[in-house]
């Protein structure tokens, strides 16, 4: 039975068109304003026709085939997590280090004598870690 303007909408299809008007506004058919105000009315529409009047002036959009989803099945995805970790790693090492430097500044110049570089001990072991870490942890394919 195909559908006519009077027929009552479900969830489902409001779902569908709230998702194709997402789509618009991401390639800028839609303001956030203009989103927000048909998303509202999308949840408050009952039959098909009520929909279909809030995506009458944008073309259609096949909701299976989004440019998005294209690419990132074509292409293999980076491990961002790893990525960041280490990042995030090496910024936490640096930021201890320069701490550490700092007291150590900071102990020399109030001192009369020479102090041992004790944050070597700090930096050295951490950072050999964190190298070797990088340097063999990177993505390795597995057959």
């Amino acid at each position: 039975m195909a559908a006519t303007p009077e027929m009552r909408a479900s969830d489902g299809d409001r779902d569908r068109v709230a998702a194709a008007l997402r789509e618009h506004v991401a390639e800028g058919r839609l303001t956030v304003d203009e989103f927000n105000e048909r998303l509202a009315q999308v949840y408050e529409s009952r039959t098909y026709g009520e929909l279909a009047t809030l995506t009458s002036d944008l073309p259609d959009i096949d909701l299976h085939t989004l440019p998005a989803t294209v690419s990132s099945q074509s292409r293999p995805r980076p491990r961002r997590g790893t990525q960041a970790g280490l990042k995030a790693a090496w910024g936490a090492w640096a930021t201890a280090s320069a701490v550490n430097w700092v007291i150590w500044l900071i102990v020399v110049i109030s001192s009369v004598h020479w102090v041992y570089p004790w944050p070597l001990w700090v930096m050295g072991p951490w950072g050999a870690v964190l190298l070797v870490g990088t340097i063999f942890g990177r993505d390795q394919k597995r057959s």
